[in-house]
């Protein structure tokens, strides 16, 4: 599943190709990829002739204001009518396509979406399990997309801090793997940061959220937002369906340490990284620079 960084290298790409991009055309491919109420046909009828606006990311969310101009001259801005929001999760396998000229889709596209100029933009899913919301002008985004309301704090805001995990954490007997992967302590981490940022803390990944130290808390907080911050500058993390809008890898998947490469040599200490379950999720870790 995409986690933080590549959701928001998704951000950074809707935002640039859909500068003034006015929606003229939807077609939804797959009833099950609209999440909101009324389904595709309220859905389509929303969205149909309005301007999207500024895209912004909530963990693993991310939302898009919607306009309409109330002439042809003016600009987005005061006098434009707000059209609500458009919210979208890509889950498992869901990845948007930019196609500035008419092609076929795949048999996996989802909902499409075309502008003025016949440009489309493409919601591609293999497994089907990313979703889509209109939320009304007005109305709170965790009303309507119910997995907003749980998320915790996100790394880079000033509620995320070593304070913060220690109170979060200090009753919990769960791993601290098993900590960070849940959405309600932090916003945004997954499997692969998750694994990438203990490794880089010096924390196995099987202690016990409760036992761990303010310093070595102190340690994983800055680790998180280290991680996060230089995939993000390498466009995110590619194992396997991760593209961002023109079709182009991450380049962070070069750079692990310790995801995907159990039965490796650790390139600190040489030692053979360990590959595990933890919470039903695989979890790559070193014991020689893991203690």
């Amino acid at each position: 599943m995409p986690e933080l960084p590549e959701v928001e290298t998704v951000r950074k790409g809707l935002e640039y190709r859909l500068a003034n991009f006015q929606i003229t055309r939807i077609e939804v491919c797959r009833e099950s990829a609209i999440a909101s109420p009324g389904g595709s046909k309220k859905f389509a009828q929303m969205l149909k002739g309005v301007y999207v606006g500024n895209w912004f990311r909530r963990g693993k969310y991310l939302l898009a204001s919607l306009h309409k101009k109330k002439s042809l001259t003016q600009n987005f801005g005061k006098n434009n009518i707000d059209c609500g929001l458009w919210g979208v999760h890509l889950r498992m396998t869901g990845h948007f396509q930019w196609h500035p000229v008419s092609s076929t889709p795949c048999s996996h596209t989802r909902v499409r979406f075309w502008n003025t100029e016949g440009e489309e933009l493409r919601f591609v899913d293999t497994r089907s399990f990313g979703q889509m919301w209109w939320i009304p002008p007005g109305h709170s985004p965790e009303k309507i997309i119910k997995g907003l309301g749980k998320l915790g704090p996100e790394p880079f805001s000033s509620k995320f801090n070593s304070t913060y995990l220690a109170d979060k954490l200090r009753k919990s007997k769960r791993p601290i793997k098993s900590a960070l992967l849940d959405q309600s302590v932090v916003a945004g981490i997954g499997n692969i940061y998750a694994d990438e940022s203990l490794f880089s803390a010096g924390i196995n990944p099987h202690t016990r959220s409760c036992d761990l130290k303010q310093r070595q808390l102190n340690r994983l907080c800055s680790c998180i937002i280290d991680i996060l911050k230089k995939s993000i500058g390498e466009g995110g993390t590619t194992f396997s369906d991760f593209r961002d809008l023109e079709g182009t890898n991450g380049n962070y998947g070069g750079l692990a340490l310790v995801y995907r490469r159990g039965g490796e040599r650790c390139r600190v200490c040489e030692k053979p990284i360990k590959r595990d379950k933890l919470s039903g999720r695989s979890t790559h870790w070193c014991p020689g620079c893991q203690k």
